[in-house]
């Protein structure tokens, strides 16, 4: 099972630097891929810093908004995040060496509560992270 994290769905959604590389690979996607609901807040508020910094207009980044409530309705598998995984998520931050932020630990988290074999991330420190929890990293 593949758990993605919101920087993926940035970067199919809109124009990222890896943006070609995410949307070769979700199309070639066999089964569709887990996230938690908190994609729901962090793509908002994602979308939201694009506006403010004018990498994209309003009128774009409705249409984004639209494609993303496409995409979570039957493209993604969303799963509610548990009090477990707020835990989970808040004993991996306290580790301040291995770098993790919070929205990080909760993706980290679910998909490992999920039980979920490979981690979709764009994020070097997720991506660092998920492998030491023996998750397989997706390279774009």
């Amino acid at each position: 099972m593949v758990y993605i994290d919101t920087s993926v769905i940035v970067a199919l959604l809109t124009l990222e630097p890896n943006t070609q590389e995410v949307m070769t690979w979700y199309a070639g996607l066999r089964d569709v891929p887990y996230c938690s609901d908190w994609l729901l807040t962090e793509f908002s508020s994602a979308i939201a810093i694009k506006v403010r910094t004018r990498q994209l207009t309003e009128a774009h980044a409705k249409l984004v908004r639209r494609q993303f409530n496409l995409l979570a309705a039957g493209g993604l598998r969303l799963v509610p995040v548990s009090r477990a995984a707020f835990k989970q998520a808040a004993d991996m931050v306290k580790q301040h060496r291995v770098g993790l932020r919070a929205g990080d630990s909760l993706h980290l988290a679910v998909a490992l509560e999920l039980g979920a074999s490979h981690m979709a991330t764009l994020d070097g420190t997720l991506a660092e992270n998920a492998e030491r929890k023996r998750l397989k990293r997706i390279v774009f």
